[in-house]
């Protein structure tokens, strides 16, 4: 019969297959090693092999539901001392072979084409069809490290749960309260009383074969799992069950649940499957179980108590946020009031020092046209200085971007009259003079500086241009003169401009959504100061 030859189990006979491939000096007292062969009927299929199990570490299963025989066949490295060898082998559990030596007359060297030379022999040749063969192979200098394997010719019976038992704490240590009368759903309360749920089932001589799993139907999500079963609780002829325990918090709320045990078989990991899930599902066992949580089983009347209680809580913890952030948030706007309001007292100071600074300025220049004779030209001066020193002197903090200009006119005309320069107003055809306010005097100290500063001896050849400019939703003024210019470092050519830098911080911080930003450039050709209110328009 032709058969096939596939090696599927390397057994750790020394202190693993990899190291004994790599070589050990087994005079160190390291059990040997080698590896396990079989032979199956050329026609099989659905050849399940080499299944390992984490509560299993040494044993392997290879489950072969349609072969007739299996030839077992062991391989050896050709340096180890193969005396030290040992094999059993059970037939359904009754051994047919006990603590037999390997003949090595009968073994035979193989070359695998690489350096390593090994030496086989047969086991045997055993019918398979509806048995279980095992095979235990040990090393008399550890006789305790047997490595099992299980060749497995029966259908895998479907594992069957004899009963659920609720755990629970009493004054004498624990009891249980069991269910053993299965229905196809099983109606379970847990109280705040029972600490785990217990699942038993069926014995068999593959128990380790099977895993647990417990599956939320709602969200379809596995939230439990085991492969470990203990023995005790329930007694079927003498013999305790297995079972296994799980902790009640598994279950997060009440619902139904699906208990799955199943075989670990690698459904998919095998020689010539033709295996379809719907054969697979004959192997999986399943329970639902509808789980009642007791601090979900309220009454009607507990459940509105309750739920009043909890709305009055919430009701009170509102109120009380609520209250502290209302007093917390005026408290902040008082502070901030109280900040604004020292803003504004300051900016009051500054321009009140700004004010005679500005008619000290303008009364000199009266006396210096009256000292020259020019009693016309001082006449004039006086008319426009009456009319700007109403402007001045209106104690507003906002006036109009057309006031700002007229006081603006106002000055520059009567300047002129002293010093003859030329001077023009450009503003952009969108902005609204009329009803957008800037900050009184905003422009004038800057104004003021280029005229005493950078015009006063140029005469007819000076020339001042103001822009008023609207840039998206910024408000941009610039004031450009073609004077000598001036130290923008130097804060003490006169009182004006540090007055008016510090004003601009303050507006700062009263306006701390429009920010004013002050640039100065200046050089021998002349200087340009540019304001810009941010986000002003």
């Amino acid at each position: 019969m032709k058969e096939i030859i596939f090696i599927f189990l390397s057994f750790m006979m020394t202190l693993s297959t990899v190291n004994a491939q790599k070589g050990i000096n087994f005079s160190r007292n390291y059990a040997a090693g080698g590896k396990l062969l079989m032979s199956v009927d050329s026609s099989a299929k659905n050849v399940f092999y080499v299944n390992m199990f984490p509560n299993q570490p040494r044993t392997s299963f290879n489950y072969l539901p349609e072969v007739n025989k299996v030839s077992i066949n062991i391989n050896f490295r050709k340096d180890i001392n193969i005396q030290h060898y040992r094999y059993t082998i059970l037939e359904d559990n009754k051994p047919i072979v006990v603590n037999k030596s390997i003949n090595i007359a009968e073994l035979k060297e193989l070359n695998r084409g690489d350096e390593e030379l090994f030496r086989s022999t047969t086991l045997g040749t055993f019918p398979i069809k509806g048995k279980m063969i095992t095979t235990l192979i040990y090393s008399i200098e550890k006789p305790l490290d047997i490595d099992k394997s299980v060749f497995y010719g029966k259908p895998i019976p479907k594992a069957k749960i004899q009963g659920f038992s609720k755990r629970f704490a009493t004054d004498k240590g624990v009891d249980y309260s069991w269910i053993t009368d299965l229905k196809e759903r099983i109606n379970l309360t847990l109280t705040n009383k029972d600490e785990e749920l217990t699942i038993v089932k069926d014995r068999s001589d593959i128990d380790y074969l099977y895993h647990t799993s417990i599956k939320d139907k709602q969200t379809n999500k596995i939230i439990f799992e085991s492969t470990s079963w203990e023995y005790g609780g329930l007694v079927v002829e003498n013999e305790f069950l297995p079972y296994v325990e799980i902790d009640k918090n598994v279950f997060k709320k009440s619902g139904d649940y699906e208990i799955i045990i199943q075989p670990s078989i690698k459904w998919t990991g095998c020689l010539d499957c033709d295996i379809s899930p719907k054969e697979i599902e004959k192997y999986i066992t399943r329970h639902t179980l509808s789980i009642t949580l007791e601090e979900e089983n309220y009454t009607r009347k507990e459940l509105l108590i309750y739920t009043l209680i909890v709305a009055l809580f919430i009701g009170l913890v509102f109120l009380g946020i609520l209250y502290f952030s209302k007093k917390r948030n005026k408290r902040m706007l008082a502070e901030k009031e109280q900040q604004r309001n020292r803003a504004k007292l300051q900016l009051t100071s500054i321009r009140s020092q700004l004010n005679p600074h500005f008619l000290f300025n303008a009364l000199s220049g009266i006396q210096n046209l009256m000292n020259k004779n020019e009693i016309d030209n001082a006449n004039k001066y006086l008319a426009k200085f009456a009319r700007l020193t109403r402007n001045v002197l209106d104690d507003k903090e906002l006036i109009s971007l057309s006031q700002e200009k007229t006081l603006l006119d106002d000055y520059l005309q009567m300047e002129q009259l002293r010093f003859g320069f030329n001077y023009e107003i450009n503003y952009s055809e969108n902005l609204d003079l009329d009803n957008i306010e800037i900050p009184s005097m905003l422009l004038q100290p800057f104004v003021e500086n280029a005229v005493k500063h950078g015009l006063s001896k140029k005469g007819n050849d000076g020339k001042i241009t103001i822009t008023l400019i609207k840039q998206s939703n910024d408000l941009v003024l610039t004031v450009t003169d073609n004077g000598n210019g001036f130290d923008t470092e130097n804060k003490s050519n006169g009182l004006g401009l540090p007055l008016t830098e510090a004003r601009i911080a303050l507006l700062n911080s009263v306006y701390k959504e429009n920010r004013f930003t002050l640039a100065m450039q200046s050089s021998t050709n002349g200087t340009k100061i540019s304001l810009t209110l941010t986000d002003w328009l």
